[in-house]
């Protein structure tokens, strides 16, 4: 099971950033900003940003979409909580849930997963990101919890 959101723990939130859109793909450049700063507050490279923010766009994406059925009134949350060099992010949607196993049967990058026009969020996600865990309650929602660790730069003269 994914870890909890720092709302729903112990600890006290300080370094926790909370955020909650309309399920509307609109809001999702305002998305894009707040993880590009964040990442660059906490020193991640251009790559590194980029691959975070497409992760955080992907998991949103799908909420909007999947879990909330483009319903605007249905809000998609996020916490982004920052530990020194490591950057936890959670994206929840109180959509129906889904079947992880069969969602991922198909492999993305496969001959007949190419050709289908939806499927490789996960993939994306998975790719780009240390960790990926889903905390899925059929009926309750879903949270995507995410975490990315600061790489520190390599020495050019090693």
């Amino acid at each position: 099971m994914a870890k909890s959101p720092p709302e729903s723990s112990n600890g006290s939130g300080q370094n926790c950033i909370k955020l909650s859109i309309p399920s509307r793909l609109e809001y999702l450049g305002v998305l894009d900003q707040l993880v590009q700063a964040i990442a660059e507050q906490m020193d991640f490279d251009a790559d590194a940003r980029d691959a975070i923010a497409n992760s955080v766009i992907e998991a949103a994406t799908n909420a909007v979409q999947h879990g909330h059925q483009h319903q605007s009134d249905l809000p998609v949350s996020f916490w982004f909580e920052m530990k020194g060099d490591l950057l936890d992010i959670w994206v929840h949607d109180s959509g129906p849930g889904f079947d992880l196993d069969e969602v991922t049967a198909a492999d993305p990058t496969g001959p007949e997963g190419l050709l289908r026009s939806r499927g490789r969020g996960i993939f994306i996600m998975r790719a780009m990101m240390d960790e990926v865990e889903f905390d899925i309650r059929q009926g309750e929602g879903v949270t995507v919890h995410m975490c990315k660790q600061v790489t520190p730069p390599s020495d050019p003269g090693a």
